[in-house]
């Protein structure tokens, strides 16, 4: 999923990967030297606007592009052309095909996700390997029999209604669930009976940046905006978010305001629950910043007090991850006088509370911990792979938990009093598997473990170090078969990066590049400053005034795969999404001449702009105000844009978006393709990929993300040398060059 939350999510990034190849590819003949018919691209109305900014001049001629598709008829009447220019490009590539029958087959395999426990159930979501969208199972005890709860294939023709969040009443008698449509930031929220597994009439409308958060069994906190006005739901800002208490069998309107800001519009505010129901946390934040209050509801006195709000932290300084509350004590993980995290706890029953540190803080860093038992599991991160070990409630050292090898852990959920735990594990060869964690034996069990279709041992996972523009020592994983690596030449090679909002890149697997690798590719994702690998100074070193420093890192690092000797001179492309697509255009105009071909997804493509669309507002704490003099020159220097270097060449680009992302308007992709195709950048195409019923990324569906997958895979081996031997890319062929190196530990 690639994020710019509206509130700041540590998820892991929608970012995965994946690697294998086909032996008999190194070497071969490129494709992309071969003649392609000239492009024309339509005609795209630009209007003589220029406004003086601080005493610039700024034009902006293809403004009108920002106007909503669903009601504006001359975008929509754009957006046809440019796709059907587009599709009839990519239907003309002779990959495109090859690619989506490998991508299908690398998909096509049984996918779980963590079981989640309540009142002896346990649920989890399934997808038996090419289903447009996971469904809900539950089985009464460990062993039981599975039964389905929610298809959201069901929902849609299309199968681009999806099932977002989760989460089962503390005694599994209910489930409530967010539904999200088209890929917008939009949930609905519904509740389901388990035992019968029938719909309850409840539902919640414009709920958005939300957590499901049960009161016991009589209902459940979320936050929600105020409707929008008319024809503005997917491009109007977000102001006056609020928590709510809905009571199950109620209409909304009756909802009971938990908690709001009105004299701080800005403020976003979501809710969490203690296992044990005795506390609500209400968590505020200004922007995408990890920068938090905290305030307590006791819900013991809830009916003498009400709702009765109590600071516990204040003054937006800090990041506060709730871990879990027993009573009235409450443990967090936070960065509080310790950047690369510790954790800590508080008992609000004593006379004075105070902060008391259980774990110091270490060299990596602390992302997550979760009590379960008796025993507390801390999840750190090293170079941006993961690693875990498991301590005593009040801090004792314990034992550390053995993983796989170089890859990303996730999970370990519970609660006080549990014997047991889920985690999940993977990397860029290893699909996720899940496994159960018995904490009074320290025994792990296999509790899903994916049926592949290839040999992970045939792939080569490995993490190296280059250097920066200013001497910063940057991580980079790199990802090729054994094969490819052992013959030691350059091959056409995929970079991608993110570089922001304190957001990690850790190992992950993904189909699509598990194909780009089989024939032959390699695969590089560069861990740039702006992200969160390395804790505040990190994140810090790439935001603000010192985003340069980002697309830095991700020049130095491209140069670096192609002197190693890994990516061909003339074989090296760029992909990112989201804060990712800003780089990827930034460093397109700072270093034409480094790249073959670039894709930038769903980007952040104007920065004069970006605070004026839903959103948008919430990014200020990483790029700045544009309506301030100081940021406003550094945005105006990167902007891509606004920096379109006409009279250069350009690499190959693929932009993609939209029509239904309410998260990074389209409006961004679409200016800047229109401003690309209008300049003077050389002959190879400039393309613009528009889906529609999509939004931002979450929610995809199967067929969709095969689609797009190929078509971005096709576009990058046409300009970067990768060829298909013979066009086959399936079948025997490719099942025999997979078996040609034996696999290794």
């Amino acid at each position: 999923m690639h994020c710019l939350w509206g509130l700041r999510a540590r998820l892991s990034p929608a970012v995965s990967l994946a690697l294998c190849l086909a032996l008999s590819i190194v070497g071969a003949t490129p494709i992309f030297a071969q003649s392609m018919p000239d492009i024309t691209y339509p005609d795209t109305r630009r209007d003589p606007l220029v406004e003086t900014l601080f005493g610039e001049p700024v034009a902006d001629p293809y403004r009108w592009l920002e106007a909503d598709v669903r009601h504006a008829l001359e975008v929509a009447d754009w957006v046809a052309r440019e796709n059907g220019l587009t599709e009839s490009y990519l239907e003309g590539l002779p990959e495109r095909a090859p690619f989506a029958r490998r991508i299908r087959a690398f998909m096509d395999y049984e996918r779980f996700g963590l079981p989640v426990k309540a009142g002896g159930r346990y649920f989890y979501t399934r997808n038996s390997g090419l289903q447009n969208q996971a469904q809900l199972f539950v089985r009464q005890g460990l062993s039981g029999e599975s039964r389905l709860l929610l298809d959201p294939n069901a929902w849609a023709k299309d199968g681009a209604t999806a099932l977002d969040s989760w989460e089962p009443s503390d005694e599994g008698r209910y489930l409530l669930y967010s539904v999200q449509d088209g890929g917008s930031d939009w949930r609905v929220l519904r509740v389901l009976d388990v035992k019968t597994g029938e719909p309850l009439a409840d539902e919640i409308r414009w709920a958005k940046f939300t957590g499901l958060a049960w009161v016991g069994e009589q209902g459940f906190l979320y936050s929600r905006f105020p409707a929008p006005d008319e024809n503005a739901a997917f491009q109007g800002r977000n102001y006056n978010q609020a928590v709510y208490f809905h009571r199950l069998g109620t209409a909304q309107d009756t909802d009971e305001l938990v908690y709001a800001t009105p004299d701080h519009p800005d403020y976003g505010h979501t809710a969490q629950v203690t296992h044990d129901g005795r506390l609500a946390l209400i968590t505020s934040h200004v922007g995408t910043d990890a920068r938090y209050e905290v305030r307590v509801i006791d819900l013991a006195q809830r009916k003498r007090d009400g709702w009765k709000v109590t600071p516990l932290v204040t003054g937006f300084t800090d990041d506060w991850k709730l871990v879990e509350g027993s009573g009235r004590k409450l443990w967090y993980v936070t960065n509080w006088q310790a950047p690369r995290y510790r954790l800590v706890s508080i008992d609000l029953g004593s006379p004075q509370p105070a902060w008391t540190q259980l774990v110091a803080e270490r060299s990596d860093i602390l992302e997550r911990a979760g009590i379960i038992g008796d025993q507390i599991v801390l999840n750190y991160m090293r170079d941006a792979a993961s690693h875990a070990e498991i301590i005593a409630l009040d801090g004792r050292p314990g034992r550390a938990l053995t993983l796989n090898g170089i890859g990303t852990a996730s999970g370990f959920r519970g609660r006080p009093g549990d014997a047991e735990t889920f985690y999940a594990f993977t990397s860029f060869n290893c699909p996720a598997s899940i496994y159960r964690l018995d904490l009074v034996s320290g025994a792990t069990t296999p509790f899903a473990t994916p049926k592949i279709c290839f040999d992970p041992g045939a792939y080569q996972v490995e993490q190296r170090f280059f250097t920066s523009k200013d001497g910063t020592r940057v991580p980079m994983f790199i990802v090729r078969s054994r094969a490819v690596a052992k013959a030691g030449k350059p091959v056409p090679t995929l970079l991608y990066g993110y570089g922001g909002f304190d957001v990690s890149l850790t190992p992950g697997f993904s189909a699509t590049r598990m194909a780009w690798l089989e024939a032959g590719g390699a695969f590089a994702l560069a861990n740039l400053r702006g992200g969160g690998e390395y804790g505040r100074e990190w994140h810090d070193a790439g935001r603000g005034a010192n985003k340069q420093n980002v697309f830095d890192d991700f020049i130095a690092a491209g140069e670096f795969l192609i002197d190693q000797g890994i990516a061909k001179r003339d074989g090296l492309a760029i992909q990112g999404g989201s804060n990712g697509g800003l780089l990827v255009g930034a460093v397109v105009n700072q270093r034409p001449d480094l790249f073959a071909a670039a894709v930038a997804q769903v980007g952040v493509m104007d920065m004069l702009r970006f605070d004026r669309f839903t959103a948008g507002r919430y990014w200020v704490d990483d790029y700045g105000h544009p309506d301030r003099e100081a940021d406003f020159k550094v945005l105006r220097g990167y902007s891509p844009y606004h920096n379109i270097r006409d009279g250069s060449a350009y690499p190959a680009i693929l932009v993609t978006t939209a029509d239904t992302d309410d998260r990074v308007v389209p409006g961004h992709s679409f200016k800047y393709a229109a401003a690309l195709q209008h300049a003077d950048l050389g002959a190879k195409p400039r393309l613009i990929r528009i889906e529609t019923r999509a939004g931002h990324g979450s929610g995809k569906p199967t067929d969709k993300a095969i689609e797009e997958g190929a078509d971005i895979l096709a576009f990058v081996a046409r300009w970067t040398g990768l060829s298909l031997p013979g066009l086959s890319l399936g079948g025997e062929t490719v099942a025999a060059a997979a078996t040609t190196e034996p696999a290794t530990p």
